[in-house]
């Protein structure tokens, strides 16, 4: 546990969990201060309340719809922040941390911590790449064919090219509203609601890790039922286009949300779930195979797979991001996860 946590150790257990800080699952769940029922309906709530927000302004406030994009999702995100304050005061209201000057312990349970940033930022960007072996391989095999194409006696020319775009690139970018929305305010707020807020909870009211881990996401993919409304209903799509669309978004959000709650629970820091999706929305879907590399992007994407698989549990060892690992609480459960 980070030494920035107090060293209270659990309720009627602090003796035992000070000569073996590896608490058990049965331990946590002894100390549950809230039931489970309650804190499903919690979960319940934040998803619900976090996408019925969007729609506030027209429908309760009337006011007048936006005249641009860029006004549109300056609105949203107003409403992304309003519903994650929400989220954030509901959950520490409901595991009894109300008082401010208890401050690193309410932060900590959010998993906002300042010890281990690097090790929360880099482990995770880097375990996740190897899920997307294929579409770098594919990405360089582009980059490589362009070089060619344009001519290998222009190549300081190129570099010279490539700089200016990729500065255009960035400052188009930076204006960008969907960028801010895909790498800025979703990854955060989403994060900060659907695995620091709600997964605390679950562990709280008595949970068990794994069913936490494979269950938790289905909030999070539920939030996204809004998409198949706007598609059906506002851009006139098919009955089975939007069905297709949502559904094929809706199982890759539960699989995202099984490996950010995994990396919540496992490195007890948010960091490392924010900068996973901030990663995976950069990259989109992973590149399984490409006609243009000759096969050499599908074994890339079964190589980075079982690389992955294989590094899961050792590049996620709490050890890695906390320097103590007893006085835990229930939130704190990769204490007892080796």
């Amino acid at each position: 546990m980070p030494s920035s946590f107090p060293s209270t150790a659990m309720a009627s257990s602090s003796s035992s969990t000070s000569e073996n800080p590896r608490i058990s699952d049965h331990l946590a769940l002894a100390t549950a201060p809230i039931s489970g029922r309650l804190a499903v309906t919690a979960c319940a709530a934040m998803a619900f309340f976090y996408v019925a927000i969007l729609y506030f302004p027209t429908l309760i406030l009337r006011l007048p719809p936006p005249a641009s994009l860029e006004s549109f999702m300056i609105r949203r995100f107003a409403c992304a922040v309003v519903s994650s304050a929400v989220s954030v005061i509901s959950c520490l209201f409901l595991l009894g941390l109300g008082r401010l000057d208890d401050f690193p312990t309410i932060l900590g349970v959010l998993g906002i911590r300042r010890d281990h940033l690097w090790q929360a930022a880099v482990f995770p960007i880097l375990l996740t790449s190897l899920i997307y072996a294929g579409s770098f391989v594919s990405k360089s095999w582009k980059l490589v064919s362009r070089w060619k194409d344009e001519g290998r006696e222009n190549s300081f020319c190129s570099v010279g090219i490539y700089g200016r775009r990729c500065k255009d690139w960035v400052c188009a970018y930076a204006r960008n509203v969907m960028a801010w929305r895909n790498y800025v305010v979703a990854p955060i707020t989403e994060e900060l609601v659907f695995r620091a807020c709600m997964i605390p909870l679950l562990l709280c009211g008595g949970f068990g890790t794994y069913s936490i881990v494979f269950l938790s996401p289905i909030f999070f993919s539920l939030a996204h039922l809004n998409h198949f409304l706007e598609l059906y209903y506002q851009q006139k799509y098919s009955f089975m286009k939007a069905f297709l669309i949502v559904g094929l978004q809706l199982g890759y959000t539960v699989i995202f949300g099984w490996y950010t709650s995994f990396l919540f629970i496992r490195t007890g820091s948010l960091i490392s779930p924010i900068v996973a999706h901030i990663f995976c929305n950069v990259m989109g879907l992973p590149v399984l195979s490409s006609p243009r590399t000759k096969g050499t992007a599908t074994i890339a994407a079964a190589a980075g797979l079982v690389g992955f698989l294989y590094l899961l549990f050792p590049a996620t060892n709490p050890d890695m991001y906390n320097q103590l690992r007893d006085g835990c609480r229930c939130w704190h459960r990769y204490c007892g996860w080796s």
